[in-house]
C-alpha cells in the first residue's frame, strides 16, 4: 500500500495552507486557504490546483482563518463535493469568514475592473461571490473534539483542541495499512498555553509522521501578561497627550482578546472609563459566536458567563455597524479607542481611521497580530516615513507601538516543547506554515535536536512508510 503527503500550498509561506494526503483509495485535503500576495498573483495561485478537486474524499478544516479556509468555495466551483469536516465553532466562525471573503473579492474586482475598463481590457472576476461563498457551507458538517469520523474507506480522523482561536483543531488521522494503523498528526496552526480565553493545545503522543507549523520557529513571544501590561501602557500615554489609539486587529479572536484585557483593566483602575469604539461589523457577529459557543473557552471564561458577567460588555464597548457611525468617529478629536479590521491594514473601515489618524502625533497606531509582506500593516511596523492609503500619500507622524506578545501561535520553545512531548517514535517531521527564514532554523532546530526533520517544496510529493 502506498501512502503519500503532498505539499500543495503553505510551505515557505505563512499563507494558502493546503496539503493532500493520498491512498490507494482515496484523497484528503488538509485545509485549502487563500494564498496572499500582489493581486496578479494571488488569483494565479488560488485558481489553480495541482490535484482534481471532483475527486477529493473528504476536506479537514483545522480553523476558521482565511488562509486555512478561504479557498474552499473556489474548490466546490471546480468540483469539489465531499464534505468538509471542521468543529461546530468553526463551521459557525466560517459563515462569517467566508461570506465576508467573497464581499472583500466583489469589491476588488469591482475597483479592478473600474481601471481595466479605462485602460480597454477585459474584465476579471473574483475567484468567489458572498453568495457563493454561503453556498458552499453546505458542504460543511461541524464535529466535537475527541469524536472520530470515518473521512473514507481507510482514513478515519479526530478533532483536538489546537488552543490557537475559537474552534481551532489539531488533526490525528489514522490510516488503515495492512495490519496496523499509520498515525499523521497535523499540527498547524498551534496555539500557545495561558492565552486567555481559549484551553491550551492538546498535545497528540505516539505518532508515525507530523506535520507542524514555523510561524515563529526562530522567535520568542514575551508572557501574555506582558501583553496587557504593554496595551496599559500604550493607552495610557496616548490618552496624557489627548490622542487617539487606532488598533488594526483580526476580527476573529484577536478582537476579543484585546476587548477583555481592555475590559479587565478597566475594572481594575488600571485604564480610565475611555470610550472603546469596535468598529467592524464582521467582528461583532465574531464576537457573537464566542457567546454561543461558551463551552470552546477556558474554564475561567465559562465561569465568568455562568455568573452573568460579559468578558465583551456593551455598557463599556460601544459597536459600530453603520458607516455613518464609523465616519462620526473621524471628527471627533477626543481621545479614544478603535478597534477596526482589517488586521493587516489591506482593506476594510481601518484604512478610513489611518487616512484621518495617521499624521497626527498626538494617537498611537498599535499593533497586535502579525503583518506579512507588501501590506500597508507591515509598511507601518517598519515606520514609513510615508505610507499610501486610497492612492494618497500620508505622513506617518502617529506613534507606532507593537505587541507582539498578543500572537495566537506557538513561538520557538513552544514548537520544540510539543515535538519534544509527542514522544513516541516518529520517522518524519513535515515542517510548514512559515516564512522561509523561520522554516529553515526550526527545521535545523529539530534536526540539532535529534529528530528527522524535512522542510518541503511546495507540490513536493512525499513517501510515508
Amino acid at each position: 500500500m502506498s501512502i503519500r503527503i503532498k505539499f500543495c500550498g503553505g510551505v515557505r509561506t505563512v499563507t494558502g495552507s493546503n496539503h493532500l494526503v493520498e491512498t490507494d483509495k482515496s484523497q484528503i485535503l488538509l485545509d485549502a486557504g487563500i494564498f496572499y500576495g500582489h493581486r496578479d498573483e494571488y488569483y494565479a495561485v488560488n485558481s489553480k490546483f495541482s490535484y482534481n478537486p471532483a475527486k477529493i474524499n473528504g476536506l479537514v478544516l483545522s480553523h476558521a482563518h482565511i488562509d486555512h479556509s478561504g479557498n474552499i468555495p473556489t474548490l466546490i466551483k471546480r468540483g469539489l463535493h465531499c464534505k468538509v469536516f471542521t468543529t461546530k465553532a468553526t463551521k459557525d466562525l466560517c459563515r462569517l469568514m467566508l461570506s465576508d471573503s467573497g464581499k472583500i473579492q466583489e469589491e476588488d474586482i469591482e475597483f479592478v475592473n473600474k481601471i481595466n475598463r479605462r485602460k480597454n481590457l477585459p474584465a476579471r472576476k473574483p475567484l468567489y461571490t458572498e453568495k457563493e461563498a454561503l453556498r458552499a457551507l453546505k458542504n460543511f458538517r461541524g464535529i466535537s473534539y475527541f469524536e472520530k469520523i470515518r473521512l473514507s474507506k481507510d482514513v478515519e480522523c479526530t478533532f483536538f483542541d489546537a488552543g490557537h482561536i475559537l474552534g481551532s483543531a489539531l488533526t490525528l488521522l489514522e490510516i488503515k495499512e495492512k495490519q496496523r494503523k499509520l498515525k499523521l498528526g497535523y499540527i498547524v496552526d498551534l496555539g500557545r498555553p495561558n492565552l486567555p480565553l481559549l484551553n491550551d493545545p492538546v498535545i497528540l503522543k505516539d505518532l508515525d509522521y507530523l506535520v507542524i507549523e514555523s510561524t515563529y520557529g526562530n522567535r520568542f513571544h514575551p508572557s501574555i501578561e506582558e501583553a496587557k501590561a504593554k496595551l496599559m501602557v500604550s493607552v495610557n500615554q496616548t490618552i496624557a497627550r489627548g490622542g487617539k489609539v487606532i488598533i488594526p486587529s483580526f476580527a476573529l479572536e484577536r478582537t476579543q482578546e484585546v476587548l477583555f484585557f481592555l475590559n479587565e483593566l478597566i475594572k481594575e483602575n488600571k485604564l480610565p472609563s475611555i470610550p472603546i469604539y469596535l468598529d467592524s461589523p464582521l467582528a461583532i457577529n465574531i464576537t457573537e459566536v464566542f457567546r454561543h459557543h461558551k463551552d470552546y473557552l477556558d474554564k475561567k471564561t465559562q465561569g465568568l458567563f455562568n455568573k452573568g458577567i460579559d468578558p465583551f460588555p456593551e455598557e463599556r464597548i460601544t459597536y459600530i455597524k453603520k458607516v455613518e457611525e464609523s465616519k462620526r468617529l473621524n471628527k471627533d478629536a477626543s481621545p479614544m479607542i478603535i478597534i477596526a479590521g482589517s488586521g493587516m491594514c489591506e482593506s476594510g473601515r481601518i484604512l478610513h481611521h489611518l487616512k484621518n489618524n495617521i499624521s497626527n502625533p498626538k494617537n498611537t497606531i498599535l499593533v497586535v497580530g502579525y503583518m506579512a509582506q507588501n501590506t500597508l500593516g507591515k509598511r507601518i511596523v517598519e515606520k514609513e516615513p510615508v505610507v499610501r492609503i486610497f492612492g494618497e500619500d500620508y505622513e506617518l507622524k502617529a506613534e507606532v507601538s507593537i505587541i507582539n506578545a498578543f500572537s495566537g501561535h506557538a513561538d520557538k520553545d513552544d514548537l520544540l516543547n510539543y515535538v519534544r512531548s509527542s514522544n513516541g517514535n516518529l520517522k518524519k517531521i513535515f515542517i510548514v506554515h512559515g516564512d522561509l527564514d523561520q522554516s529553515e532554523a526550526f527545521t535545523a532546530n529539530l534536526k540539532d535536536s535529534g529528530f528527522a526533520a524535512y522542510l518541503p517544496q511546495k507540490d513536493e510529493e512525499c513517501e510515508l512508510e
